[in-house]
């Protein structure tokens, strides 16, 4: 039996066209930036599909538009066992709030291991959907963010001005 086909969909949004990427079944695979130069090119067999990336369309209208502070959309993040325990732990971070990489490194049992969580944060596949933005240097900066710190300035601003509403 042949592999499934790749689906994907674009999403305008204040933040750059956003490439949503995933199954026929609508789970979500990937999410980034499609005119960023960190965005990889798409891929031969790769097909577009608005149906299959309808729920994660849906989502994130909502999530711009400030009436949505979390997602419910089926995901299947690929990474390590390691990557999978930080992004698990980024989704417990609270819309509207941020969180230091050695307070995420010790969330997650493993106190001296902030550059390690910050390089998992740099490998989530489906940003603001598991919401690495929301992690910041311990002096508060914001730092190690690959969509740029445009990007995830206005996210986190997007969310404290929706969040006091």
């Amino acid at each position: 039996m042949a592999p499934e086909a790749v689906r994907y969909g674009y999403l305008d949004s204040p933040v750059g066209r956003l490439r949503m990427v995933g199954r026929e079944d609508g789970v979500l695979t990937s999410l980034s930036v499609a005119d960023h130069p960190s965005c990889s090119p798409l891929r031969d067999g790769w097909v577009q599909s608005d149906a299959a990336m309808r729920g994660a369309r849906e989502q994130l209208e909502e999530y711009f538009a400030g009436s949505r502070t979390g997602f419910d959309l089926p995901i299947d993040p690929a990474g390590t066992p390691f990557q999978e325990q930080v992004w698990a732990a980024l989704r417990e971070i609270p819309y509207g709030h941020t969180l230091g990489y050695g307070e995420l490194a010790r969330r997650i049992g493993r106190p001296n291991a902030a550059r390690a969580v910050g390089a998992a944060n740099g490998r989530n596949p489906i940003f603001i959907v598991i919401p690495c933005h929301r992690v910041i240097g311990a002096n508060g900066s914001l730092t190690g963010f690959g969509w740029g710190t445009d990007c995830k300035s206005w996210l986190l601003d997007h969310e404290r001005q929706a969040r006091l509403l």
